[in-house]
């Protein structure tokens, strides 16, 4: 590995990011390396896993394709999610402003009998039902279909948020317009799914879960209480990137490890979530074929993350715990007395560091209310820093935030 990168000229951080996509894993695990160009749209692999999403009764892909990037010039990628049997797409009123709808509407428009193959999703903020049956009605329009299977109400934090919608989701299905009705969250997630496995009317939730969150006593505790209750499980943020980019040295031995293995690390991070069978399916962005076949190869991979596998995640999510925000905004919240969202913030972060993506991470942010963003540098982080699970140096932080994302 060190001749490689000497050969290639490549630093350290940029070797991580370069393997870390996994093609050289995606061939070892028998993917074709290939576009499918002459596969019919609208005939998925057979080789794909499918997974029933709770009581729903229906079978989703183990792989779901996240539509958070530019989807109206990537119609070829989409074909080959297809192709590659990626049957589960997911979409939001906010990616792009709507325009990640419109890239799945033309690909429908164009291939019109993969609609029936396609288990969609889309979300947008909860708001006053009269407001959400325009918005629905707007996104159906964009998505060129008369109906989703899954309607999310997108990014809550308290199960509260979405009590004055359960006639408006219930009228909704009856028109035909959605078939399931759940909620996203990427804060204070075990709260929020705890209250959905005591509710008798939420059918799917798509939560924050990865390998530094599914051993917690309260996460295992809240994703049982939804099996249990029938709730469909979709994972996201599953390679737990955090706002802060861990330490290359960390990144580096643990893909080692995984290398000789046969996989690469974010594989590995894929196959600890699927090895639980509460979780239906795992929501990836992968905005270019080179995630798009790493994550398929993961997939279509059966072998088994071994426990000195798992002992190695743990150590790892441990040496990099700092670098982590773990969705507990209450209490960060609290503790600056409700004047920053600090884990909103810190998803921007997560955005602009982990995953690389400057727009997305300042389109977001912008989207945060001005008062929250004008309070970045004035406000005392101490009392939320000295609360803190994982000792984030939060002051620091929300100074970068509003120092990198205005």
């Amino acid at each position: 590995m060190a001749e490689l990168m000497k050969s290639s000229g490549m630093t350290r951080r940029g070797f991580i990011r370069t393997v870390g996509l996994g093609g050289a894993a995606a061939a070892s695990l028998g993917l074709p390396g290939g576009l499918d160009a002459q596969a019919p749209a609208g005939a998925p692999s057979a080789n794909m896993p499918l997974r029933k999403l709770g009581r729903t009764g229906a079978e989703v892909s183990i792989l779901c394709l996240g539509g958070m990037f530019d989807t109206i010039n990537n119609q070829l990628l989409l074909r080959q999610a297809l192709n590659w049997g990626i049957t589960y797409w997911d979409t939001a009123e906010g990616y792009g402003n709507g325009l990640s709808e419109e890239g799945f509407g033309r690909f429908f428009t164009r291939y019109p009998e993969t609609r029936r193959s396609i288990f969609l999703v889309t979300k947008f903020r909860p708001s006053p039902p009269d407001m959400m049956s325009e918005a629905l009605d707007k996104g159906l329009k964009r998505l060129c279909t008369d109906y989703v299977d899954t309607f999310l109400a997108h990014g809550i934090s308290d199960f509260g948020q979405i009590g004055g919608i359960r006639e408006w989701a219930g009228q909704m299905k009856k028109s035909g317009k959605i078939r399931f009705f759940g909620f996203s969250t990427h804060s204070n997630m075990e709260e929020c799914l705890l209250a959905a496995a005591r509710s008798s009317w939420i059918d799917a939730v798509m939560f924050t879960y990865n390998f530094r969150l599914m051993n917690t006593p309260k996460m295992k505790e809240a994703v049982e209480a939804c099996a249990q209750a029938g709730i469909g499980l979709t994972s996201f943020k599953t390679q737990a990137g955090g706002p802060v980019t861990a330490d290359s040295e960390a990144e580096f031995r643990l893909l080692q490890k995984f290398l000789e293995r046969g996989f690469t690390d974010k594989q590995a991070k894929l196959k600890a979530v699927w090895e639980n069978p509460h979780i239906a399916s795992i929501c990836s962005q992968m905005p270019n074929l080179a995630y798009l076949s790493a994550n398929v190869a993961a997939a279509r991979d059966l072998k088994a993350l071994s426990k000195s596998d798992h002992e190695r995640l743990a150590r790892f999510a441990h040496e990099t715990r700092s670098g982590y925000c773990a969705g507990c905004g209450r209490i960060c919240l609290a503790a600056v007395g409700g004047r920053v969202p600090v884990s909103d913030v810190m998803r921007c972060l997560m955005y602009y560091r982990g995953y690389g993506d400057r727009e997305l991470a300042r389109e977001v942010f912008a989207g945060l209310p001005e008062e929250t963003r004008s309070q970045l540098t004035e406000t005392d982080y101490s009392t939320a820093e000295k609360a803190c699970p994982q000792g984030l140096a939060i002051a620091d932080l929300m100074a970068d935030a509003s120092r990198l994302l205005a």
